[in-house]
């Protein structure tokens, strides 16, 4: 590699909004991130329900359905 030419490399903290903190490789020495994989609703499950009832829901209005 040729010298002075690479950004230096640190083992960066990630800090999430939730307070989640983890260890991992950056040219920054410290990250703060809004999102992470503990609270993202695609990593935790929640996702998939959430999708479920907006189907239910347009469903619902299409057909004319009243809320039970």
């Amino acid at each position: 590699m040729r010298e002075g030419i690479h950004p230096e490399y640190f083992q960066a903290k990630v800090v999430c909004n939730c307070g989640n903190e983890f260890v991992t490789g950056s040219t920054k020495s410290d990250i703060h991130v809004e999102i992470c994989s503990k609270c993202h609703s695609f990593y935790t499950g929640q996702q998939k329900a959430a999708q479920a009832r907006g189907r239910i829901d347009k469903f619902n209005r299409k057909y004319g359905v009243a809320n039970a």
